[in-house]
């Protein structure tokens, strides 16, 4: 097709056939095979035990003002604006614990709030989470420092507030422009306060603006969809994240609203998909992987071009592999081998604060072969290649064919469509197969092809 990016080619015909549920893999592994056996003393000793290095930090903030029927984020809808203060003076609870158990000052090269909507809270309170993370942790000059952004609720004076904060990059929501489209999910949301938002950024020496959008909601069509592309396209952010709509009402009761009746046929959301493909290519947006577009000059195609690429559970990143620490409800934290889960409700989350304990529900600390397929896994999603042999000696195997056999075979059928290429156990992702490269991803999934994960499979959306 000549009117894609080389890096990516849309073939329907392989994504009908290849379209099968699958996690996200923004960690292996996944989320849902965390347990209770790692608790709040386990995650504590991992804590203590903590080697210098850059530190990465998240902060979520649940609320919401208003519901939008998609979201499946952990979030309160309010209109209590009383809730955020105590909700903070937890937050800062949580962080003087975790700073006090870790051996070194944490270096924070990396910041995200995230929700919800981080921008629930007033300038006062920004100001103040700023102030007491600044007092706990040293946030390095030129971090990435970044927030979502809800443009109905921000105007440009509060992102020129935000950028005196040290905010360099936001996220902004838009989803979908057109009318019909924003009542069918409770989120209306006009072009100007959104052209307004960006433009403030931009004003403000924002570094990278991003743009959220969603194909498959109820009454998209082609040709309001393609109004809506062109629309974010004058707005000519710096990256566009086009994902598909995932309809789990059986997980996310807000989605029970949404009339089934008016969700795009799976035809029609392809149809949808390759007019998104084609429209940006031709923009001059480059293929990062995983539902992600950004511009050439941006600095995360800089690092994809530069094999520098990462990924964390806020998507891609220019950072390399940093320890993460989550604060607030349900945030995950990653420190080397160990993952750990907050508590995902404000009273659970407050009482084991009140008690002075870490409000950890869940997490896991990964074996040696989780460790090689994590890195296995985040390569193909960030590069498009995988070099087997050279994983293996990173990590002590000395026979990658024998170590990797199962999942060579599994790989077969997905190399003989032309999703990839083998040669000398070296994998290349084909134009053709990086739509698909969760499928790919998902055949080093060790946990997911145990007989047991089979029960798991209802949990994770499609993968397109």
């Amino acid at each position: 097709m000549s009117d894609v990016t080389p890096s990516l080619d849309f073939r329907p015909e392989l994504i009908r056939r290849f379209d099968v549920s699958g996690p996200r893999y923004t960690s292996y592994p996944t989320a849902d095979r965390f347990g209770p056996s790692y608790d709040a003393h386990a995650h504590e000793q991992a804590l203590r035990q903590r080697k210098p290095g850059a530190l990465s930090l998240y902060v979520h903030i649940p609320f919401c003002e208003t519901l939008c029927y998609y979201c499946g984020c952990n979030k309160i809808p309010t209109r209590n604006h009383s809730l955020s203060a105590p909700y903070l003076d937890k937050v800062e609870q949580e962080m003087r614990l975790v700073a006090g158990m870790l051996p070194h000052r944490g270096a924070v090269t990396q910041l995200h709030w995230g929700g919800g909507t981080p921008t629930f809270l007033d300038d006062s309170e920004t100001q103040r989470l700023m102030d007491f993370t600044r007092e706990h942790f040293e946030l390095q000059p030129g971090g990435e420092f970044s927030i979502e952004i809800d443009p109905r609720k921000v105007g440009a004076r509060r992102v020129e507030h935000l950028a005196r904060l040290g905010f360099n990059r936001m996220s902004v929501g838009v989803q979908d422009f057109d009318p019909a489209v924003q009542q069918a999910v409770n989120r209306i949301q006009s072009f100007e306060e959104t052209r307004e938002v960006i433009d403030a950024a931009r004003a403000s020496a924002f570094a990278s603006v991003s743009v959220d959008l969603i194909y498959g909601l109820p009454r998209q069509n082609a040709f309001n969809f393609a109004a809506t592309l062109e629309k974010v396209l004058d707005l000519r952010p710096q990256r566009i994240a086009l994902y598909s709509y995932a309809h789990l009402p059986a997980r996310f009761t807000p989605q029970r609203r949404i009339s089934e009746a008016e969700l795009p046929t799976p035809e029609a959301k392809l149809v949808l998909l390759g007019l998104a493909i084609r429209r940006l290519a031709h923009a001059g947006y480059v293929y990062i992987g995983m539902d992600h577009f950004a511009l050439p000059d941006d600095e995360l195609a800089r690092a994809q071009a530069g094999g520098k690429l990462h990924r964390n559970f806020q998507g891609y990143s220019t950072q390399a592999d940093l320890d993460l620490l989550a604060f607030g409800v349900s945030g995950i934290s990653k420190l080397g081998p160990h993952y750990a889960q907050n508590l995902k409700t404000l009273d659970a989350y407050g009482a084991a604060l009140a008690d002075g304990q870490l409000p950890i529900e869940r997490g896991i600390t990964l074996d040696d072969d989780d460790l090689l397929r994590r890195q296995a896994i985040q390569r193909l999603m960030c590069d498009f290649v995988l070099d087997l042999p050279g994983l293996a000696a990173e990590h002590g195997v000395d026979d990658a064919q024998a170590y990797f056999d199962a999942d060579l075979r599994r790989l077969q059928p997905l190399a003989q469509a032309g999703l990839l290429d083998i040669d000398d156990l070296v994998l290349r992702v084909t134009p053709q197969g990086r739509l698909l490269v969760r499928v790919i991803a998902m055949q080093f999934d060790r946990r997911l092809h145990d007989a047991a994960a089979q029960l798991h499979g209802a949990r994770y959306s499609r993968v397109i």
